[in-house]
């Protein structure tokens, strides 16, 4: 089999922040890393469902709803996928990331689509881990630009 494009890109130096995986069509796939791949340190996977729900649901409901296809969380455990569509530009993704870690680093309150009816593993939820994710991977982001969302 034809090996997959996340496949093709060197993890050994592959650092934390904002990259273009892919583009298929009208849609661009991000690879945020918010862990340096196999240094050891990866998301635990309760905050990382936490950081989902609020990242998802934060992206969903502002100014670029429209644009928002997906947001999950990598296998690997050491960051998400964004996919949108390509009538955000660059630098209005980054703007929108440093406003969800924002948002998720200082969230109080109940965490959105968290019951048995709305999730599948509803009691695995870590709200301080999801608000230390967004705070740290805040700062990652905070000078990032477009020219930076290239991978080495």
């Amino acid at each position: 089999m034809k090996k997959i494009a996340s496949f093709c890109v060197d993890h050994t130096k592959l650092k934390k922040g904002i990259y273009v995986s892919r583009v298929d069509g009208d849609v661009v796939t991000y690879d945020l890393r918010m862990c340096t791949p196999n240094a050891g340190s990866y998301l635990e996977n309760a905050a990382q469902h936490t950081f989902e729900h609020l990242f998802a649901t934060y992206a969903r409901n502002s100014k670029y709803t429209d644009s928002v296809v997906y947001v999950g969380p990598m296998g690997c455990r050491t960051g998400f996928y964004f996919l949108v569509r390509d009538t955000m530009s660059h630098a209005e993704v980054i703007g929108l990331l440093k406003d969800v870690c924002a948002f998720i680093a200082g969230y109080e309150g109940e965490i959105p689509g968290n019951s048995e009816v709305e999730c599948g593993n509803y009691l695995d939820h870590d709200l301080p881990g999801a608000r230390k994710m967004g705070a740290a991977f805040g700062e990652v982001i905070q000078n990032w630009t477009p020219e930076m969302t290239a991978y080495e």
